[in-house]
């Protein structure tokens, strides 16, 4: 198992990969946390989210346990939803370098207010199959 190298995570959280063992095909991971928590901004208040990762990855995967610990790190992070969803997302390309990458982060309400943020990474050098297009639209 190889570690990637430190990224600038809260409590430097370290997320660990390790090589794909199918690097030559393409094919989906997706991945859900429900209790994903950190703090408003504004508030201090807490804020819970499901986050799920869609990823086809290329030449390494991300390790879960790792990934449990880097999503733990935020719970005393002050950030707003679309902030956090973003540096998710550089985080995991950063580390993995995925084909292809998408976080989305479903907040629970908060006064009244849902909101959900979505952000997408693709690697410029990868071109899907209709298969696997059709199967990220359709989960």
């Amino acid at each position: 198992m190889s570690k990637a190298t430190p990224q600038p995570t809260p409590e430097n959280a370290v997320l660990e990969t390790f090589e794909n063992p199918n690097p030559s095909r393409d094919y989906i991971i997706r991945i859900e946390t429900p209790e994903f928590t950190c703090l408003c901004p504004k508030t201090g208040q807490p804020d819970f989210a499901t986050i799920r990762l869609e990823y086809v990855p290329a030449e390494h995967c991300i390790e879960l346990k790792a990934l449990k610990l880097y999503f733990w790190s935020y719970r005393n992070e002050g950030a707003f939803h679309e902030a956090v969803t973003n540096k998710i997302l550089e985080d995991l390309v950063a580390a993995i370098a995925p084909r292809y990458l998408r976080v989305t982060a479903d907040f629970n309400v908060r006064g009244g207010v849902y909101t959900d943020v979505i952000a997408e990474h693709t690697a410029a050098d990868w071109t899907p199959s209709d298969s696997l297009i059709n199967s990220l639209n359709n989960p």
